[in-house]
């Protein structure tokens, strides 16, 4: 690989690693990259989850030294998503990647909606508890999320961020960290199945990954000193970009 791609993948691997961490929609930058270097749709998938393992084993930890998840209580929902995860990788090559795309396109263009006009909902300072048992519908829920989150992962970020806030009153703050921790679990049932199935590059993921890490890191510290006011701000620009990607204005 030349030395101009490594610095690409790095610096691509950052800006997604941090988008990801504060909101969601990084895949829309690293995707078409590995498509880009020549990579099949489906190994690009597949590889794009090494970025997504490592860049989530930094943000996980260091969420977790800034007391914003405990890891003893916070896997609850972890569970549906990871069966989900499972599912959605497995019938990856199955479904019109497109039409889903549209689907979740018009999902987002509802979320932002309400991020819009009913901010409280997303900066109130209360931070909600999953129950002991979580319910019939946050079970669901979440294993829908791994579904798709298994199958493609684009935009999943989102779908973690409605689930949490809007399904367990989490704020912002909180939201992210529980999302990068479930991501995480289910990331590494799903890029097993991806490695099974032959459809990951580990040089290429490896070398993205780091900058997602380095990415990570700096979005953990963002979100914490920014708190959800800021948050808001960026998930609204990072839902209008991947938004018009998903129909089609950015080709």
């Amino acid at each position: 690989m030349e030395w101009y791609f490594i610095l690409a993948f790095i610096g691509i691997g950052f800006m997604a690693g941090f988008i990801n961490t504060v909101a969601g929609g990084g895949s829309t930058l690293t995707l078409p990259l590995l498509m880009f270097m020549g990579l099949p749709a489906n190994v690009a998938n597949g590889t794009n989850r090494i970025a997504i393992l490592m860049q989530n084993i930094v943000g996980v930890n260091t969420f977790r030294q800034k007391k914003v998840i405990n890891l003893t209580s916070d896997y609850k929902l972890a569970i549906p998503a990871v069966v989900g995860a499972i599912v959605g990788a497995f019938i990856a090559v199955e479904i019109n990647e497109k039409l889903l795309e549209r689907v979740i396109g018009g999902v987002m263009v509802l979320m932002l909606l309400v991020i819009v006009f009913n901010p409280n909902a997303w900066v109130k300072d209360r931070v909600g508890e999953v129950a002991a048992k979580p319910t019939i519908m946050q079970y669901i829920t979440f294993f829908i999320i791994g579904v798709y989150g298994g199958f493609i992962q684009l935009g999943v970020g989102f779908m973690l961020i409605a689930g949490l806030v809007l399904g367990c009153g989490y704020d912002l703050v909180k939201t992210n960290g529980v999302k990068v921790f479930i991501v995480l679990i289910y990331t590494v049932f799903a890029l097993t199945i991806f490695f099974i199935n032959k459809q990951v590059d580990l040089v290429a993921g490896l070398i993205l990954g780091v900058g997602n890490m380095i990415g990570a890191y700096a979005g953990v510290h963002f979100t914490v000193k920014g708190g959800a006011k800021y948050v808001r701000y960026v998930l609204i620009i990072a839902l209008v970009l991947i938004i018009l990607k998903l129909f089609g204005v950015f080709r």
